[in-house]
């Protein structure tokens, strides 16, 4: 609860969940030596364990792998320190282990993920024929990146929500009591907490939602939080859902013609292919990795990330519809506060500490590497080929944010100018010596090559004062 600055709604589900599954193992008989927040003793992972160890006195400690490195750190260290041996267990809920990963990733210069999501495909058998991919194609990509027209989404099916039951309440009671100046809001919990809900939920995904998701993965839209989403990456995170029975049903969905293939086949990528190999990097390169800040960015997180306070509507919108649900999709994550915070030249380490707070699917084997290396492009380019930068036409594009804001993504420089458009082309003349030579960036060098001297001295002029305003925290 306090390892980063986490927000209220991460608490309490994270806590409720565990509890959850306490009284369902001690239902089934099964004893359970259960530690709450406020028990004896400091409150650590590390110092709570020592505690049990000293009173049981187990012959072993067995652990599946955990989803951080500090964590399993912090178990070994306690179970030495104790003289009792750890034994870990393979972490049966991924469909591909680490060792297997590692094999995958021997002897090649570039770990991309479509070579091993294609991989999965054929080990696994999901959206095959006859070892052949469905459709001809390993991916759809081409009709799943549409926006939305004028008129917005096509009618969104009401997400199904699980209101607080009486172990969820004392949890949401006792996180506002102890944490109550931590970012983030309790009002709309409305989260699955139990394996059975977590299934409920995904029911409502692959009726209601799925047969649009491919096609509208990628769009934005002013207070529409859920859009076509699955909301189940946090049942998924908490394993309260199996990905074998996620997978399993998107690809019923698609046999019993329920929804398209661009749609099941975007879908499936995301669990098979980019969830596993997510995993796979993180314990690839663990620990190092985490230090990892590959474009040398110093500057601080706006304030603003911690209020959503700012008059850049796309900004504004992604950032209070996270503080108040601990929910944003991916394009919100990677083109409007990661792109942002990328432009800027935050230091990646605070960027993820962020995302680690806020977001109630963020475990740090997810969330670190798509926040360093997708994010950021901070690792050195193995999570991604080129940098995800773009100017506020990107987002304009994709969204109605643009609508009525304040800046025009059009313009880069002037009082008018949308400052993401602004640090983008800023962006690009500070990395261009180190981003000449990279093949997906020719079009946009391209086109910075054609900004005259007198341009490129406004845009750093604007990209500065910028700086300022936000270091002085200003409301911009």
């Amino acid at each position: 609860s306090t390892k980063v600055w986490t927000s209220k709604i991460r608490i309490a589900l994270f806590l409720s969940s565990m509890r959850h599954f306490r009284d369902e193992l001690r239902a089934l008989g099964i004893q359970v030596e259960y530690r709450e927040l406020g028990d004896p003793g400091e409150e650590t992972l590390g110092e709570q364990l020592r505690q049990s160890l000293a009173k049981l006195r187990p012959q072993r400690v067995i652990l599946t792998e955990p989803g951080e490195w500090s964590v399993a750190r912090e178990v070994e260290d306690a179970a030495r320190a104790a003289g009792i041996p750890t034994e870990t267990r393979v972490d049966r809920h991924f469909l591909c282990n680490r060792e297997e990963f590692a094999a995958h990733a021997q002897g090649r210069k570039q770990l991309r993920m479509e070579f091993f999501y294609r991989e999965m495909r054929q080990r696994t058998g999901y959206l095959m024929e006859d070892a052949k991919p469905v459709g001809g194609r390993w991916n759809f990509d081409e009709e799943n990146r549409k926006s939305f027209d004028r008129s917005g989404p096509p009618q969104v099916w009401p997400v199904r929500k699980f209101l607080p039951d009486a172990v969820t309440q004392a949890v949401i009671d006792l996180v506002e009591r102890r944490f109550a100046k931590h970012p983030g809001s309790l009002a709309d919990f409305d989260w699955p907490v139990t394996p059975e809900q977590a299934r409920e939920a995904l029911e409502d995904f692959l009726t209601h939602r799925l047969p649009y998701f491919g096609r509208y993965q990628d769009a934005m839209w002013q207070n529409e939080p859920w859009l076509f989403h699955s909301r189940i990456s946090t049942a998924l995170n908490l394993k309260l859902l199996d990905p074998r029975d996620v997978l399993a049903g998107a690809e019923a969905a698609y046999r019993s013609g329920q929804a398209d293939l661009a749609s099941v086949e975007g879908f499936i990528r995301q669990i098979l292919g980019w969830r596993e190999y997510v995993r796979g990097i993180y314990w690839l390169y663990m620990p190092e990795y985490l230090e990892r800040n590959g474009m040398g960015a110093q500057e601080p997180l706006p304030a603003f990330y911690w209020t959503g306070d700012t008059e850049m509507r796309c900004l504004s919108d992604a950032l209070t519809q996270t503080l108040r649900y601990g929910y944003a999709h991916h394009i919100q994550r990677l083109m409007v506060t990661g792109l942002f915070s990328l432009l800027l030249g935050v230091h990646p380490r605070l960027l993820h500490e962020w995302y680690l707070a806020v977001y109630v699917d963020a475990v740090e084997w997810v969330e670190l590497p798509n926040t360093l290396g997708m994010t950021q492009y901070a690792d050195g380019g193995v999570m991604a080929s080129k940098p995800y930068v773009a100017s506020g036409k990107y987002i304009q594009r994709m969204s109605n944010y643009c609508t009525g804001c304040r800046y025009d993504p059009a313009q880069s420089t002037g009082p008018k100018a949308c400052p993401f458009t602004t640090l983008y082309w800023d962006y690009l003349l500070r990395y261009e010596r180190e981003l000449t030579g990279n093949p997906r960036m020719t079009m946009q060098l391209r086109n910075l090559s054609r900004l005259v001297p007198e341009h490129r001295e406004q845009i750093h002029q604007q990209s500065t004062r910028l700086r300022s305003s936000l270091a002085a925290g200003e409301r911009v």
